[in-house]
């Protein structure tokens, strides 16, 4: 299909506050989104968009596409691929322009209005998407032009676009019968409702939780930046002269990695992975069952035993047998490891007189008295060659030296929060590409993690119509303390490559169709342009262009660049079985064929009891807060990390056989990858960049699991 409702998590944002007498009754001559954007490449006018102008434009955007299918459903022409294929294209495109900005807004700058306004919008836009999708005469025009694609003189591209038109009104539930199509809709519907419940109790329950110190011993351990930190933090809640922690990620693990109260470290990490499992109204466990039966007997509906034989069917893995073969390869070579760094550790407490065993919230804490000991590598050494601008400019300086591309910040563009930044992307010749937000601090209106979203994709390569992208990168990263600036942490600066290699996917896009253009592939494939980027980041070349001490503009010594690369191996035997543990518990429920009965926290438990996951590790998303499966798009595609992991290891093999910035393997790679989006089989892209399928080898190696 050409989009899903029930998919939409583009970032959002809140201008202003909806009032009562006003929401949904503004003129459609004062709603920006009734007209063209006045703006710098029609860029979204944040400035001007307020939450009365939603509502309208979602039912003027559902009635217009409603309008433009039926055209294209009841007309009596024969049906070609320009009046069906390429007509059905483009429609809806006034729904996408107010859904991208407005489940951009629920994302990033989400409030009670917006939460409200979205659930009363699911089962709208649920029916829209279900009366599109089984529209019984315009599949039959679909299915009348696919029967005939291989007398048709058609590009690679838009054969590409038939068949997945095609496959994906079939797998919409195009061909049931009337009683069948009712059951899906039903499904449907409660899915819609039930997913977006799921994140906002996850978002509930990470803004509810507060370790507040006011004893200043309990400090002990903590860096004074972490300190600060904590004591802004506190002011910010109305709580003056004490310290606040938080479960964002940038508040908890340090907390995590250097206090030295372990009853503190304890509550703090238990309040992290029991989020959504507290029996309160923010209760995720019977909303957690309901899903996974509900894509059980959705799956089944289609012919699949599974809800996983039905994602990995459109997949780069095919079917769970695969995924899980290299799933169990490496929870086999992992969990020895993470066995012996537990003993590691443990040797460590012992040492130090703990009369204790080793527990899930002190493997931060000792891991890094053991680096610091065997590698005398301090994080708080490397923090000051991180400082978050100049980590942005070494990821913008990497893109510059791989593609010629180049980064000018733009003051003219409306912001959709005052955090934000925006951005011109620019070919060498100063060819514009698109325009690009950043959003790099955590907020209570802002879910957690990091992810890439377009307010506008690529499209129309080829032709007079010819679209700009419009991305975002949306992070929860170290914010700055008092006058000084953020100092990221070495995952953080992970964090930042990462998801900014998503953006250059989205950017260097050159597809003629908005379906099939940038991140639009399969889940196990979309990750390869983002964990690519990664392998940059602490290469001694790159370390010397981007890493400088923030007060002196000294590029970091050799010497700390030699104990990052001794210490790249280290605790990756706890890194990659807390992601196994998660991806494979994803899998464990997706690849059920019978309803799920039991509690799910208890499903958990005896699940990882078989698998032998130690105690003292809890996989990185436990069933009540796993946002990526549950409430996002990654349901029985969490492995998508580590099969892209292969790819992306072997695909930086191929700059470290020629050189770091090759131009030549740069092109390759932006022509045959990230210029191609889904236009054809990943694997096929894959093979013309590589010359050959990828070896694991790369992988095993980087993480020292051979």
């Amino acid at each position: 299909m050409k989009r899903t409702f029930l998919s939409l998590f583009a970032a959002s944002i809140l201008l202003s506050s909806c009032n009562s007498d006003k929401c949904g009754k503004t003129e459609a001559n004062e709603n920006p989104f009734f007209a063209e954007f006045n703006t710098p490449y029609q860029t979204a006018p944040f400035d001007k968009i307020k939450f009365e102008h939603y509502k309208p434009a979602f039912l003027e955007g559902m009635k217009q596409e409603t309008d433009e299918v039926l055209a294209i459903a009841n007309s009596k022409e024969e049906p070609t691929f320009e009046n069906t294929i390429e007509a059905y294209e483009k429609t809806g495109r006034l729904l996408s322009k107010v859904s991208n900005i407005f489940y951009g807004v629920k994302g990033f700058n989400t409030n009670d209005s917006i939460a409200k306004l979205a659930k009363e919008l699911s089962p709208l836009l649920t029916k829209h998407s279900a009366d599109i999708s089984l529209n019984e005469n315009l599949f039959k025009r679909i299915k009348t032009v696919y029967a005939k694609k291989d007398d048709l003189k058609l590009s690679v591209e838009q054969n590409t676009l038939l068949e997945k038109m095609y496959q994906g009104f079939v797998r919409s539930g195009a061909n049931f019968d009337a009683d069948n199509k009712a059951k899906l809709r039903e499904i449907d519907g409660k899915l819609a409702i039930l997913t977006m419940k799921y994140g906002d109790n996850v978002l509930a329950e990470t803004n509810a939780f507060e370790l507040v110190i006011d004893k200043k011993a309990d400090l002990a351990g903590l860096p004074e930046s972490v300190i600060g930190a904590a004591a802004e933090k506190a002011t910010a809640a109305g709580k003056d002269g004490k310290w606040m922690f938080g479960l964002d990620k940038p508040s908890m693990l340090p907390f995590l990695q250097y206090s030295d109260m372990r009853n503190l470290r304890e509550k703090l990490y238990m309040g992290y992975v029991n989020r959504g499992n507290n029996n309160n109204e923010f209760d995720n466990k019977e909303i957690a069952k309901e899903i996974v039966n509900l894509r059980l007997e959705r799956a089944k509906l289609f012919g699949f035993k599974n809800h996983a034989a039905y994602i990995l069917d459109r997949n780069m893995a095919k079917t769970p047998e695969k995924a899980l073969e290299l799933l169990n390869k490496l929870w086999d070579k992992t969990l020895p490891n993470a066995k012996k760094e537990a003993v590691e550790l443990q040797k460590m407490i012992n040492k130090e007189g703990g009369k204790f065993k080793l527990a899930s919230w002190d493997w931060w804490y000792y891991s890094d008295k053991v680096k610091k000991a065997k590698y005398a590598l301090d994080e708080n050494e490397l923090r000051p060659y991180f400082e978050i601008n100049n980590v942005r400019d070494g990821a913008f300086a990497l893109a510059n030296k791989l593609y010629g591309i180049k980064f000018i910040q733009r003051n003219d563009i409306a912001k959709f929060h005052e955090d934000c930044q925006t951005w011109e992307v620019q070919e060498a010749d100063g060819t514009h590409i698109g325009i690009f937000y950043l959003d790099y601090h955590p907020r209570a209106s802002k879910r957690g993690g990091a992810w890439m979203d377009s307010f506008r994709k690529q499209s129309g390569t080829g032709t007079d119509n010819e679209v700009s992208p419009v991305i975002m990168n949306i992070c929860n990263l170290t914010k700055p303390v008092g006058d000084g600036p953020a100092l990221l942490s070495p995952d953080e600066v992970t964090t930042v490559f990462h998801e900014f290699g998503h953006a250059l996917h989205g950017f260097l896009s050159k597809c003629r169709y908005n379906t099939l253009s940038g991140t639009s592939v399969s889940r196990d494939f979309v990750e390869l342009p983002s964990q690519v980027m990664e392998n940059w980041c602490f290469e001694p070349e790159m370390l010397a262009i981007y890493a400088k001490h923030y007060k002196t503009g000294e590029v970091i010594p050799a010497k700390l660049v030699e104990k990052i690369q001794a210490a790249g191996k280290f605790n990756q035997g706890f890194v990659t079985l807390e992601y196994l543990a998660a991806s494979l518990l994803d899998m464990k429920y997706h690849t059920l064929t019978e309803p799920l009965t039991e509690d799910v926290m208890t499903f958990e438990k005896n699940y990882f009891d078989k698998m032998g996951l130690i105690s003292e590790i809890y996989p990185r998303y436990r069933s009540t807060y796993f946002n990526h499966i549950f409430a996002g798009g990654y349901s029985a595609g969490y492995y998508a990390y580590i099969w892209a992991g292969v790819l992306d290891s072997d695909a930086f093999q191929a700059f470290k056989e020629t050189s770091l910035f090759d131009k030549a393997t740069a092109k390759s790679f932006r022509d045959n990858v990230l210029s191609k989006g889904g236009t054809e089989d990943p694997m096929v892209l894959y093979k013309r960049f590589r010359g050959a399928e990828p070896s694991i080898e790369p992988l095993l190696n980087k993480r020292g699991l051979n």
